[in-house]
């Protein structure tokens, strides 16, 4: 068996099948306005409420160099606003407008339009969604296992 072979390569199959779940997704989010990055930004507002740049970019997996710019855009639509954390000065929080709530409403059918979508049965994707998470959460903790010690 050759190991090198790009079917063989479990990172290559994560990426073509990210690259296909986000194309599904498109059609959907034009008609809100959204790019996918600002649809899961929105995703985590309107689960855990108003929360500080810091927590978002934690929740995301994304550095504040990469979600400024989507919050900058998200709060130029009118669907966020930005203010400054008064029990911290530093931290910055993010909350949503009316219109950004609203927003909500319109973009409920999304995950069952991109589940239909999919061609797989919701057990499927439910089990698939697991492994997956069960996947992240092992290599972060690998990765992380690994700089320990090491300086930076």
């Amino acid at each position: 068996m050759d190991d090198l072979r790009l079917k063989r390569q479990v990172c290559f199959a994560l990426y073509a099948a990210s690259r296909a779940v986000t194309g599904l997704y498109r059609p959907a989010l034009e008609r809100l306005g959204l790019t996918y990055p600002q649809y899961l930004v929105m995703l985590v507002l309107w689960e855990h409420g108003e929360s500080s740049v810091k927590d978002l970019g934690a929740a995301l997996m994304l550095d504040s160099g990469t979600l400024s710019p989507l919050l900058k855009r998200l709060e130029t639509v009118g669907y966020l606003a930005r203010r400054r954390d008064p029990a911290d000065e530093r931290s910055v929080l993010i909350g949503l407008t009316p219109r950004g709530e609203a927003l909500r409403g319109e973009a409920a059918t999304v995950p069952t339009t991109v589940a239909r979508a999919s061609g797989m049965a919701a057990k499927e994707l439910s089990a698939l969604r697991d492994t997956l998470v069960a996947l992240t959460e092992a290599v972060t903790a690998t990765a992380a296992h690994q700089t320990d010690g090491v300086r930076r």
